[in-house]
């Protein structure tokens, strides 16, 4: 087993590539890379190439690799390179299966696959596939959950964003996943729909009447229709009930309460939240707003960057790789 001061930490979204330095020791981001060659934009250029799949993947991967080192002002060679989220998908640059659930939270008995170092290629490649329950699906989610997951037997651990995920934790195993579109939705109804005009984003959720109206619309989520609701949206503008500012909130409130009412009705109290900062405060605030006062629920909020290269690392060691 070998020991490794540093590692390439390379999460491959489909919009986005981001690669990192990493100092192992301390999870520190030393060096990065970013560029708009997500795995979407990839695979349809591939397609059109009429070049060698993995080859053509590679390049990628070597030509930011480069940019890197010249950021760092030395060679990378033979550090290895870790790749989680949208690689080892239909439109990757390896399939892997899915591990199918129950599997365990901190990663270990994830699906893998170890490329060793070539001569045109200097770095063994590490690539984590995704979890499935035979009904829905995560892939990225699983390496961040293997970083964050604090060792408790149960819980539920959130991912919001665009697929928000839910991952329920029993005994230390992933027992279902939920994904719920309402990032989705809040893009396509805010920007796309009769209720665009009707909103407008802007100041945060403390300023003016943001949080009431983000309240209010938590409230609601639980006694209409949400078809019937969210075209309230649009009378809250045209009657002058709401800024667009504050129907924003409002919206966010719609979607995001129609989202966690049904953790009301689980055992579970603690709930931990892996992302983005604001996007994380909206769902912790929600929560509190759906919470019981009587119940001794545990909100937490877990920065989804810093779990990626925990949950990677993780399963480095897991593999004996470390």
């Amino acid at each position: 087993m070998q020991t490794i001061e540093k590692f390439l930490s390379c999460d491959w979204g489909t919009s986005n590539f981001r690669l990192r330095l990493i100092e192992a020791s301390t999870f520190s981001v030393l060096h990065e890379q970013r560029s708009n060659e997500g795995i979407s934009a990839t695979y349809q250029a591939w397609q059109t190439s009429g070049k060698d799949r993995w080859n053509f993947y590679l390049d990628i991967i070597q030509s930011n690799l480069a940019v890197l080192e010249e950021k760092t002002g030395t060679s990378l060679q033979n550090i290895p390179v870790v790749l989680s989220g949208m690689a080892s998908s239909t439109i990757g640059m390896m399939e892997l299966p899915y591990k199918q659930a129950p599997f365990y939270a901190d990663g270990r008995d994830l699906v893998t696959n170890i490329i060793k170092a070539t001569d045109d290629f200097k770095h063994d490649i590490i690539i984590i596939s995704g979890a499935t329950t035979g009904v829905d699906v995560m892939r990225g989610e699983e390496t961040q959950m293997a970083g964050a997951f604090p060792e408790q037997k149960d819980m539920v651990i959130i991912f919001p964003g665009t697929h928000s995920k839910h991952s329920f934790i029993k005994d230390g195993m992933v027992t279902d996943i939920k994904t719920y579109m309402t990032g989705e939705f809040f893009e396509l109804l805010s920007k796309k729909s009769i209720l665009a005009a009707s909103i407008e984003e802007g100041d945060e959720l403390d300023s003016n009447n943001n949080r009431q109206s983000f309240k209010k619309g938590i409230e609601i989520s639980g006694s209409e229709n949400i078809l019937h609701s969210c075209f309230t949206v649009r009378t809250n503008s045209i009657f002058q009930k709401l800024t667009k500012q504050e129907n924003f909130y409002y919206l966010s409130g719609l979607l995001i309460g129609s989202e966690l009412r049904m953790l009301q009705s689980l055992n579970t109290t603690d709930i931990l939240l892996v992302g983005n900062s604001d996007i994380c405060l909206l769902y912790k605030t929600a929560l509190e707003i759906l919470a019981p006062q009587k119940e001794n629920h545990t909100f937490k909020i877990t920065d989804g960057a810093l779990a990626v290269i925990k949950g990677q690392l993780r399963i480095l060691c897991q593999l004996n790789y470390l």
